[in-house]
């Protein structure tokens, strides 16, 4: 038996917290001294300790928690709801993370007002290229629509490629244009620079991109996810030099290792 100091530490949880499932009738100590009314707990009630915490860590209230213990959930269902939980508190945590990088990329854009850009900024002409090309509907420009369509994207084209036994010849070229529904949507090219021609029954196209005879060219270092202080830069430059930008910028992949933070990315604007 374990006073309710020792249940707490070997639970992990306080003593009030032990005195207030008491109180509830959640979970009551294994006997309790008549005389001093101390508390004493077996090693056999941190199983149903644990279950409580797991299920107010599943978001049910203390109610629900005790009518799903009468119920006597098992361990396979409880390990199934516990699954569940975690898929979503991962997703929450990604998207989280994703906005977070979000802020610190406008940050970085603001404190970046005012300054000359650091980076290497050039205008020059860019030869046509030809890609092979999925493509499907962001619903704006927002690098939080844009990622999770390009990233499918992307791994959907590679894998056709290679059932196609074609080999890319070049870098990842992403390009966009305004969505024919409009509402501010935009249509996400994901294409890769390849030396084949379209052939019947492929599940991609195989488009020409045409040269560019003048492009405002920045590179962008680490993921894409936080392009947006380089591509604010590159429009800061490209108005302060009284150039007018003719349509969205390519993204020429240059260096695309698995640790996103060492990606190299040209972004091309093109000029009127």
């Amino acid at each position: 038996m374990f006073t309710i100091g020792g249940f707490a530490r070997h639970g992990r949880v306080s003593a009030r917290m032990l005195r207030h499932y008491d109180a509830v009738g959640l979970l009551r100590p294994e006997h309790t001294d008549p005389f001093t009314g101390y508390r004493y707990y077996s090693a056999a009630q941190l199983a149903t300790l644990n279950r409580v915490i797991a299920l107010k860590d599943l978001g049910f209230t203390l109610q629900q928690v005790r009518q799903i213990l009468e119920e006597r959930v098992s361990t396979e269902e409880l390990r199934g709801m516990l699954k569940l939980r975690q898929a979503e508190l991962e997703e929450a945590m990604a998207a989280a993370a994703a906005r977070l990088a979000q802020v610190e990329a406008r940050l970085r854009s603001i404190e970046s007002e005012g300054h000359m850009p650091t980076q290497d900024i050039m205008i020059k002409s860019v030869p046509a290229v030809r890609v092979a090309v999925l493509s499907a509907v962001a619903a704006s420009y927002a690098p939080e629509h844009i990622g999770p369509v390009i990233s499918p994207l992307y791994d959907q084209l590679f894998t056709r490629l290679k059932a196609a036994d074609i080999t890319p010849t070049g870098p990842g070229i992403a390009y966009y244009e305004d969505a024919p529904d409009g509402d501010g949507a935009v249509l996400v090219h994901a294409g890769c620079t390849v030396s084949a021609g379209q052939e019947p029954g492929q599940d991609f196209e195989i488009v020409d991109l045409p040269a560019v005879g003048r492009a405002a060219t920045i590179v962008h270092r680490g993921p894409m996810d936080t392009v947006m202080p380089t591509e604010q830069t590159l429009a800061r430059w490209i108005d302060a030099g009284g150039h007018r930008s003719a349509g969205y910028a390519r993204e020429v992949c240059l260096e695309c290792p698995p640790d996103k933070e060492k990606w190299v990315t040209e972004l091309q604007v093109p000029l009127e």
